[in-house]
């Protein structure tokens, strides 16, 4: 099909694009590399096939907006075909055959390539609509939350271009074969070109040929054109999505922070100040970004108001790296803060480290942990938070406990006569009780519940007492990392020489620190949050249960650190149903979509970041909305900020709030209350 001249052109213009392109996927690889850490690249096989699997089934983009997805889907399966489409192309130029033959089996190929083709266009029309005509609210930003002086017109202008990019491409290509089809006098395999290549009756054949070069250098030539834009340009995700899981670190699943080596003398710089002191993980994901803002629609502080957005976290990563890439990837310092460019202070302290924005992201970005590495810098190198967790800081150092109370750490069990370890070596669990049941009124009530039904079941359990320290969650989530690192150390000291068989909690942080974060120091521990043993002692026949109330109307709220952080979603259900004989009242938000109380990430301990609206307050309503007659819970920190919520709405209705324990414990069989 080419002659000579084009094909010598070709070559010249591969040579060109190759040369442009690899000094800027340098520069991008380089700007990687400057991040703290490596990429893990063990388990390659495991790694690449899960990488593949969400490119080609986008399961991961079609858990939300279903119709927006499924456009997407239909541009990425066709971009994935095009690949061989391209492939086929060039060699029909080059050699003049019949790419895979006249056949079935080129038939098929002609087929798939003509729907894709289609399709692909159908979506990049609806996105370029979405964008540029609808403006979709879903694409844009609150005025108080910081964006990048060069995000606004970049974001507009590059989808513009990779708009224009791929309709100019695929348009060419498509255009082509229906030129293609003409000069052939029809082809059944390709039912849309065919249509249009009805347009085309009374050509000629050297007019319809030169159309045919035409649009094969348009469709050929616009990927050499574009390719050098290809790293600077949001269709960059297109590769960097499928990779940034291919080298996602098994700890993304898990939700623990990588932790500081404070015995590194010559560290100097303790979190994230600079671009360069973030992940290279976490600059990956700023390549890997789709722009989409699925992660600030599921943000409880972008919901409620707060300065916070994780997508325009992300997306002012992009726009820093790309007008200093270059300098950059060569090792220069990057020029200001990320407080400074990438997010704000106040955004930076309203994040409640729930992991929603984590769970959503269709590419596997963590602008959760970009937060929480920009407040390590914050508390350690410049000393600066809000002051309320000063307060907590110093209760933890000192009294062992954020409350900063001196009170016994046995004082919930009073008449209880609960055995600590001092005093039993036959135990099968370990009951860590945790600072809010220790000594928050209404968390004791939830340990006083699990003992009647421990007892009940005849569980030999034991607790550790005065020996018992905070895990020092709320120090990690809020910076203080050396604080974190000094409680793990000393409790991981006591529960090694106690060697308990398994661990029993009924706070989910203590569940996430103990048994996910704890093996990074040497404490390796079975954990169990104590909905998920409740259903063992039912399943075992140790726990019998009386009837509930017939009909009784019970909703759940599913805590961060229970759910998304740690996969437990059946066990409470499973509870609640076995009691009242009906299914749980579901909440609109429920499961891994679940909505935060407004507690984690140290929320609990400081003022609300200004917002329009109290996160608490939010989740409340949306448990008042079902018409539950209780709101059951399986986090101390959830039971006091739903307390709090009923509080402020008082004479407005609402469920009761209970733990999941304390309405077992109601109908524990033949048992009284404690």
């Amino acid at each position: 099909m080419l002659s000579a001249f084009e094909k010598a052109l070709f070559f010249l213009l591969v040579i060109v694009t190759l040369g442009l392109a690899q000094q800027t996927f340098r520069w991008m690889i380089g700007a990687i590399r400057r991040g703290e850490g490596r990429l893990p690249l063990d388990d390659l096989p495991r790694r690449a096939f899960r990488a593949v699997e969400v490119a080609i089934t986008q399961r991961t983009v079609l858990r939300a907006r279903p119709a927006t997805s499924v456009m997407h889907l239909f541009i990425v399966w066709g971009f994935l075909y095009y690949v061989l489409i391209n492939l086929g192309d060039l060699i029909e130029g080059f050699f003049d055959v019949h790419f895979l033959g006249a056949g079935p089996v080129g038939g098929v190929y002609r087929f798939i390539g003509d729907v894709l083709s289609v399709l692909t266009l159908a979506g990049m029309i609806y996105f370029l609509a979405r964008r540029f005509l609808a403006r979709a609210p879903a694409l844009t930003f609150r005025d108080n939350v910081r964006l990048h002086e060069r995000a606004a017109p970049g974001i507009r202008l590059d989808s513009l271009i990779v708009g224009t990019f791929i309709l100019v491409h695929v348009g060419s290509r498509f255009l082509g074969r229906s030129f293609w089809i003409a000069e052939r006098a029809g082809d059944p395999w390709q039912p849309a070109a065919g249509l249009v290549a009805r347009l085309w009756d009374g050509l000629s054949f050297s007019t319809l040929n030169a159309w045919m070069h035409i649009t094969w250098w348009l469709a050929l030539g616009t990927i050499l054109a574009f390719i050098p834009y290809f790293p600077y340009s949001k269709h960059i995700h297109l590769l960097m999505g499928p990779l940034n899981y291919f080298s996602r670190p098994e700890r993304r699943a898990l939700g623990a922070l990588d932790p500081i080596d404070f015995e590194d003398e010559e560290r100097e710089q303790f979190g994230a100040a600079r671009l360069e002191h973030l992940q290279q993980t976490h600059l990956f994901d700023a390549f890997a970004c789709i722009m989409c803002n699925r992660c600030q629609d599921v943000c409880p502080a972008y919901v409620t108001g707060k300065e916070l957005s994780p997508a325009a976290l992300e997306v002012n990563k992009r726009y820093e790296l790309r007008g200093m890439m270059p300098a950059f990837a060569s090792g220069a310092e990057s020029p200001r803060p990320l407080i400074e460019f990438a997010i704000t202070p106040s955004a930076v302290w309203a994040c409640t480290a729930c992991g929603a924005c984590v769970e959503i992201c269709p590419v596997g970005n963590e602008p959760m942990f970009d937060i929480l590495d920009i407040r390590r810098d914050q508390v350690l190198m410049e000393s600066a938070f809000p002051a309320e967790l000063q307060g907590a800081f110093r209760g933890m150092e000192n009294s062992g406990n954020p409350w900063q109370m001196s009170d016994s750490r046995m004082a919930w069990a009073e008449g209880l006569d609960v055995p600590t370890v001092d005093e039993v070596d036959d135990f099968e669990i370990l009951y860590w009780v945790g600072c809010a049941a220790s000594l928050e009124p209404r968390a004791q009530q939830t340990a006083r519940a699990l003992v009647q039904v421990l007892r009940a079941a005849g569980v030999r359990f034991a607790v550790l007492g005065e020996r018992e320290r905070c895990t020092g969650d709320s120090a990690r989530r809020a910076g203080n990392e050396y604080l974190f690192y000094e409680l793990a150390r000393a409790n991981i000291e006591t529960l090694n020489a106690v060697k308990p068989p398994r661990i029993l909690v009924t706070c989910p942080h203590c569940l996430h620190t103990l048994g996910k974060e704890y093996p990074q120091y040497g404490g390796q521990y079975q954990v169990i949050h104590h909905t998920e043993y409740l259903t063992e002692l039912i399943a075992g026949g140790r726990l019998a249960l009386s009837p509930g109330k017939t009909g009784e109307r019970v909703t759940f709220h599913d805590p961060c650190y229970l759910g998304r952080h740690n996969g437990i979603y059946e066990p409470p259900r499973t509870l609640i149903e076995q009691m009242t004989g009906a299914p749980v009242q579901e909440m609109a938000r429920t499961r891994n979509n679940s909505f935060c109380c407004g507690a984690g990430g140290a929320q609990f301990w400081k003022e609300e970041e200004h917002g329009a609206a109290r996160v608490n307050l939010t989740r409340y309503a949306e448990a008042q909305a079902t018409g539950a007659q209780t709101l059951a819970v399986g986090c101390p920190f959830c039971m006091r900020m739903f307390t709090d919520a009923q509080g402020e709405r008082a004479g407005q209705g609402g469920p009761a709030i209970k733990d999941v324990v304390e309405l077992i414990a109601e109908r524990v069989a033949g048992s009284s209350s404690s």
